[in-house]
C-alpha cells in the first residue's frame, strides 16, 4: 500500500490528456492516415474511421486506462493484478514497446536529419534522387542521429512523470497543434500549373480527401476500408502496447475518466484529420493523383521533399515547419513508448527510475544500431506472411503491430468481457462520480463486436484470411 501512495500521478486532467494525446499523435497519424484516406475512398475512410474511433477505439482506450488506474500498476504487472492467471497478457503488452522503441528512434533520427537540412536552408537537396536511400544506407550518420534522438527521449523519462513527461507535453503539444493547423491552412491555399498546362489547387485535393468515392465499391472493398481504419486506430490511439495502462496508472482517482478519454479521442482524431489536410492537397497539387499512392517513409522522406521543392522559395520554410512538427510528434510518442517499458521495470523488479531508464536506453541503443545496420552491413530481404518484402525494421514492425498488438487487444477483450466482467472497468470509470455515457455500447463492444473484428484483423495480418 505504501508503494501505491508514493506513486507519481499527473497533476490534473490537462496533464494527463496532453501526455496521452502526445502519445497518440505520432508518425502513424502523419504518414499512414493520409495514405489510407487517399487509397480507401477519401471521405468513406474518414466516416468509417470516425465511427470506429467512437466505438472500437473508445472501448480499447477506456479498458486500458481503467486497468492502469484501478491497479496503479504498469502493463507488465497490471494484468496479473486484474486476474492472477492473466499475467502473461501483461508480458505480451510490455514486449510491444520493447520492440518498437529501437526502430522508432531510428526513424526519429531520420526526422532529425531532414529537420536540420531545412533549418540550415538546404532542404531542396533532400528532394534529389537517391538522397534518402543514400542517407539510410550510410555507415555512421543514421546511428549518430538515432543516438541523439534516443538520448533526448531518455532525458525526459529520467526527469519523471511530472517534471519530465507532463511538463514536456504541456509545452510541446500546443506548439505541435499550432504547426499542424498552420500548415493545413497553407496547404489549402496553394495552386500549381504543370508542364502540360494543367492547373491543380489545394482545394481540389481537399475535395478528393473529404468527399466519399464509392465508384466500383464492393463488399470486399468496404471490408478492406474497415480493416484499414481499424488497424490505423492502433497507431492513432496507442492502444494494445501498454502505454495507456502505464499512463492510466498515473491518473488520480478524482479525475473524470470519460471526459478525459473523450478529449483524447477528439485531439487525436482532429490531428489525424488535419494531417490529411496538410499532406493530401499539397501532394495532389504538385504531383497529381499518382503522387498520392506513396505511404510510410517514402511519403515523408521522398514525396513531400519534392513537393516542398516545387513550392519554390517558400518551400524551405514550409518544409522546416513541417519537419519540426513531425519531430515533436515523434518525440511525444517515443516518450510514451519508453515510459511503458520503464514503468514496467520499476513495478516488476522494484528498480529506481534512473536504473530502469538506463537499462531501457541501453536496450534501445543496441536495437537501434542493429536496425541501422539493417540497411547496409546486415541488409537482407525477407517475405512476410502478408506478402510484403521486409528487412530488419519491417520485421520488427510486423511482429509488434501486426501480430502482438492484435493479440493483446483480443486478450484484453476476453479478460474484461468474459473473465472478470465489464464491471471491472465500468465501476472504475464511475467511481469518481462521473456518468458512463456509452456504458451499454462499451459492454456490447468489449464482449462481442471488438473481439470478432480483432480476430479478423489478426488473420488478415498473418496472411491466413485473404478473401478480404
Amino acid at each position: 500500500m505504501k508503494k501505491e501512495k508514493s506513486r507519481n500521478i499527473f497533476s490534473g486532467s490537462i496533464g494527463f490528456v496532453l501526455a496521452a494525446a502526445g502519445s497518440a499523435v505520432g508518425l502513424g497519424n502523419i504518414w499512414r492516415f493520409p495514405y489510407l484516406a487517399a487509397k480507401d475512398g477519401g471521405g468513406l475512410f474518414l466516416v468509417v474511421y470516425l465511427v470506429l474511433a467512437l466505438t472500437f477505439g473508445f472501448t480499447l482506450l477506456t479498458s486500458e486506462i481503467a486497468i492502469g488506474r484501478k491497479t496503479k500498476q504498469s502493463p507488465l504487472t497490471a494484468y496479473g493484478k486484474i486476474h492472477g492467471k492473466w499475467g502473461f497478457l501483461g508480458a505480451l503488452a510490455s514486449l510491444v514497446p520493447v520492440i518498437i522503441m529501437p526502430y522508432y528512434c531510428v526513424i526519429g533520427g531520420w526526422v532529425v536529419k531532414y529537420f536540420l537540412a531545412y533549418l540550415t536552408g538546404t532542404g531542396s537537396v533532400t528532394a534529389s534522387d537517391g538522397y534518402f536511400t543514400g542517407f539510410i544506407t550510410g555507415d555512421w550518420q543514421p546511428v549518430l542521429l538515432m543516438v541523439i534522438f534516443l538520448f533526448v527521449v531518455a532525458f525526459i523519462i529520467f526527469r519523471g512523470v511530472n517534471k519530465g513527461i507532463e511538463s514536456f507535453s504541456k509545452i510541446l503539444m500546443p506548439v505541435l497543434l499550432l504547426l499542424v493547423v498552420g500548415i493545413a491552412v497553407f496547404s489549402l491555399t496553394i495552386h500549381y500549373e504543370d508542364e502540360a498546362g494543367v492547373t491543380r489547387t489545394g482545394l481540389e485535393g481537399f475535395q478528393i480527401y473529404v468527399i466519399p468515392n464509392l465508384d466500383q465499391m464492393t463488399v470486399k472493398g468496404f471490408f478492406t476500408v474497415l480493416l484499414d481504419a481499424m488497424g490505423q486506430l492502433f497507431f492513432s490511439l496507442s492502444v494494445a502496447m501498454g502505454i495507456m495502462v502505464a499512463y492510466g496508472s498515473y491518473v488520480g482517482d478524482d479525475i473524470n475518466l470519460i471526459r478525459s478519454i473523450n478529449q483524447i479521442e477528439l485531439f487525436d482524431t482532429a490531428v489525424a484529420f488535419l494531417a490529411g489536410v496538410m499532406i493530401i492537397p499539397a501532394v495532389y497539387t504538385f504531383m497529381g493523383r499518382e503522387g498520392m499512392a506513396a505511404s510510410g517513409p517514402s511519403l515523408m522522406f521522398v514525396s513531400l521533399p519534392q513537393v516542398f521543392r516545387a513550392m519554390g522559395g517558400v518551400g524551405n520554410l514550409v518544409g522546416g515547419l513541417f519537419f519540426a512538427m513531425v519531430l515533436f510528434a515523434a518525440l511525444t510518442s517515443a516518450v510514451s513508448v519508453m515510459e511503458a517499458v520503464v514503468s514496467s521495470l520499476m513495478d516488476k523488479f522494484h528498480m529506481t527510475r534512473v536504473k530502469a531508464a538506463a537499462l531501457e536506453t541501453a536496450i534501445a541503443l543496441v536495437g537501434g544500431v542493429i536496425v541501422c545496420l539493417g540497411y547496409n552491413k546486415l541488409y537482407f530481404e525477407f517475405t512476410l506472411p502478408n506478402g510484403a518484402t521486409a528487412q530488419i525494421l519491417d520485421i520488427m514492425d510486423y511482429i509488434s503491430n501486426n501480430c502482438l498488438m492484435p493479440l493483446v487487444a483480443i486478450g484484453t477483450c476476453i479478460l474484461i468481457g468474459w473473465i472478470t466482467g465489464p464491471d471491472t472497468v465500468t465501476k472504475e470509470v464511475e467511481k469518481s462520480g462521473c456518468r458512463f455515457g456509452r456504458k451499454s455500447l462499451y459492454i456490447v463492444m468489449i464482449r462481442y463486436i471488438a473481439p470478432v473484428l480483432l480476430v479478423i484483423l489478426l488473420l488478415k495480418s498473418l496472411g491466413i484470411l485473404t478473401v478480404i
